[in-house]
């Protein structure tokens, strides 16, 4: 069994017996989905921390998302309670990388690039130096900000 997941579970036994009724339910909803995800495809299959890491990326980005649709319904509470759902799912997450070292990392990327086409990348490259620079940051930040960050980059 993957570290994490036993973490998870340990955590979620511990949180039951603390009668923590939000944060049971959010490791709950995570082991959940994470099982989903051991059983999808044609056979089941053990997941990786990697793997796990990755399911409880999407599980905190739900909850966030959930938490602006309910913020913007009018339904504070809902939304309050999304979003602690979501910290709890946080932190059992890598710490997130400061503008500065993601900076770094695309640098990094679009060195590399150029090292491969042998001129300065452009905005036609933006594809592969946003792929390369995803494998890099390794779930340490989100998507969105990798991709800004290259486009300000190549710009």
């Amino acid at each position: 069994m993957a570290e994490l997941k036993a973490r998870l579970q340990a955590d979620l036994t511990a949180a039951i017996k603390g009668r923590e009724t939000v944060r049971a339910g959010a490791l709950r909803m995570a082991l959940t989905a994470i099982t989903t995800e051991e059983v999808s495809g044609t056979s089941a299959r053990e997941l990786s921390d990697d793997e796990v890491l990755k399911v409880l990326t999407r599980e905190v980005k739900k909850r966030k998302e959930a938490a602006e649709a309910f913020a913007g319904a009018g339904r504070d509470e809902q939304a309050e309670l999304e979003r602690i759902e979501s910290k709890v799912l946080a932190d059992y997450l890598p710490a997130q990388l400061s503008d500065d070292e993601l900076g770094a990392l695309v640098d990094a990327a679009v060195a590399e690039v150029a090292a491969q086409l042998g001129e300065q990348p452009g905005p036609r490259q933006l594809g592969q130096v946003i792929k390369l620079a995803n494998g890099k940051v390794a779930g340490r930040a989100d998507g969105g900000r990798v991709a800004a960050a290259v486009k300000a980059r190549l710009a």
